[in-house]
């Protein structure tokens, strides 16, 4: 079974998820609010629904009122959507990916202090290929 890809808009509803634990769709509507998305409550709604039936989400009910809890987890979806985009836009090509996003994003030392100790780990696995082939 694939997994469900998350629309643009159901990220940023999942991201809310993943970030709160939980959410009505009050919440969530308040929270698209604060971060300049203004939503109708019946839009929010209707996207809640939506991301229920392709499993993205799942639901309690407390009260009257539907609870609403991340069905899928920050790093699976995360590792997905960036393996598919780097796939579809890059071909696949890990070099190229990182010479773009390197070139046209200023980057902190911690940064790239990350990336050295992932470039450290992935050797290390031996996940390397010889002749600089990813």
């Amino acid at each position: 079974m694939s997994q469900v890809v998350p629309t643009e808009r159901e990220l940023q509803a999942l991201k809310i998820l993943w970030d709160r634990g939980e959410a009505t769709v009050r919440e969530v509507c308040e929270t698209l609010d604060q971060r300049g998305e203004q939503l109708a409550y019946t839009t929010v709604l209707s996207l809640m629904q939506v991301m229920e039936q392709k499993g993205l989400v799942s639901h309690r009910a407390h009260g009257k009122t539907y609870v609403y809890l991340p069905s899928v987890e920050r790093e699976a979806t995360v590792t997905h959507l960036t393996r598919g985009f780097l796939d579809s836009v890059f071909d696949g090509a890990m070099e190229e990916f990182l010479v773009h996003a390197m070139s046209n994003h200023k980057i902190s030392s911690s940064e790239l202090n990350r990336l050295e100790t992932l470039i450290e780990q992935a050797r290390s696995r031996g996940r390397t290929k010889k002749g600089g082939e990813s």
